[in-house]
């Protein structure tokens, strides 16, 4: 069943079709979370208060959009509203937790292994380091593999600036990593 099918049947009294929804984009969304409000808790509470939104202002949803489209802009509001409300430092340590396995690769010597978490542990602090207004659309490219004309409407703003801000991003954490010796 496709989003529409799923929406309409929602809209009809289906909860179970708003559960496959969510099931369907719950991840996203999580990762979408994540990296701007630090930590898998806050990024839990995020994915959920994502939902019930969504859920209830479900009626409201233009159809001129796509539903993942809608859903990421609520998820991004969400996520920047717990960030500000928390107001203080994330914590690298609930990344590390959640993502210490993610970085998978084939290395034989156990040193090598080390650099690598090391080197993963660098790139998720540089990410933090980013403006929330860099990091969303980075995360939304490069993790969800969403195109310019996707971010721009899941963030409200033109394709140029996803660009420009996309092209900040890179280069603001090229630079970061590149102080710390990894890349470059």
């Amino acid at each position: 069943m496709n989003d529409e099918e799923l929406i309409e049947r929602t809209l009809a009294g289906d909860k179970e079709a708003f559960g496959r929804l969510a099931q369907k984009y719950q991840d996203r969304v999580y990762n979408l979370a994540l990296p701007i409000v630090g930590n898998a808790e806050d990024a839990l509470d995020v994915v959920q208060d994502t939902f019930l939104q969504a859920l209830s202002h479900l009626a409201n949803f233009r159809r001129s959009s796509r539903f993942y489209t809608w859903l990421y802009r609520i998820a991004y509001n969400s996520a920047v509203g717990a960030l500000r409300k928390r107001r203080k430092t994330s914590s690298i340590d609930a990344a590390t937790e959640e993502f210490g396995d993610s970085f998978e690769a084939q290395i034989d010597a156990p040193d090598a292994e080390a650099r690598r978490q090391d080197d993963a542990r660098l790139l998720r602090e540089a990410l933090e380091k980013l403006p929330v207004e860099y990091r969303a659309p980075l995360v939304m490219r490069e993790i969800d593999g969403a195109n310019y004309e996707q971010i721009a409407e899941a963030l409200d703003v033109p394709v140029g600036t996803v660009r420009s801000r996309l092209h900040r991003a890179r280069a603001a954490l090229r630079e970061s990593l590149e102080r710390v010796g990894v890349g470059g």
